[in-house]
């Protein structure tokens, strides 16, 4: 899941990046709103954490331009303002939920959970390969019912191919869904990442679960 965070305040802005990458989460943060306008019409995010009072484009006047570019992104508005009137123009201008500052993270945690399950492409709470499990909201896996033990980013990866089952995915979308900006292109992180993957998944098994597409990019399946 990769996540776009716009927030000039630097303080809370680090908190919340942190907190969501120790939460297997890709997470790129923007200090100001034209900025992050056009990180959002070049890149894909699944969920924009947003605050309101931005140097160069406030909160209300960037939701309101992703949402007339029929960019669809569920958005979470942050705001020191508590008032009836802020969160109805909030929730006007395209935000999909609102959260007043101070907050407790695991509340900001849990919204962003909840506008993620109302999306079409509904994440599942378990996702089963044969005899590999992966529990999505506990962030805890299995293989033939042996817990094995991932790191953040190795979760990550795992879950995101796990989650395109059959399909062959490519080092473009792996960076994009599971990286952030800060992404070397021609870095050989990724192929790093997916070979402790398979050792840690598939080394002992017969059923070899993760396999490269020579040329394409790597896929996960049963078959």
């Amino acid at each position: 899941m990769r996540v776009l965070v716009v927030e000039d305040d630097a303080r809370i802005a680090d908190l919340v990046a942190r907190g969501l990458r120790e939460k297997a989460y890709a997470v790129d943060v923007i200090d100001n709103g034209v900025t992050a306008a056009h990180q959002l019409l070049v890149n894909s995010y699944d969920v924009v954490v947003l605050d309101l009072l931005l140097p160069g484009k406030n909160g209300f006047e960037l939701c309101q331009e992703i949402r007339e570019a029929e960019i669809s992104v569920p958005i979470l508005m942050l705001t020191a303002r508590d008032g009836v009137d802020d969160r109805v123009r909030g929730l006007d201008s395209g935000a999909d939920d609102y959260l007043t500052k101070p907050f407790a993270f695991e509340e900001l945690l849990a919204r962003l959970r909840a506008l993620l399950r109302r999306r079409a492409e509904v994440r599942p709470s378990k996702i089963t390969v044969a005899d590999l499990e992966i529990d999505t909201l506990a962030q805890r896996v299995w293989r033939a019912e042996k817990r094995i033990v991932l790191t953040t980013k190795e979760y990550a990866l795992l879950e995101y191919l796990a989650s395109e089952k059959g399909k062959v995915i490519g080092r473009a979308e792996i960076a994009e869904h599971v990286w952030d900006e800060m992404f070397e292109p021609f870095s050989n992180s990724i192929e790093v990442y997916i070979k402790r993957l398979r050792r840690k998944i598939d080394e002992g098994h017969a059923l070899q679960l993760i396999r490269t597409q020579r040329g394409a990019g790597y896929i996960l399946d049963d078959v």
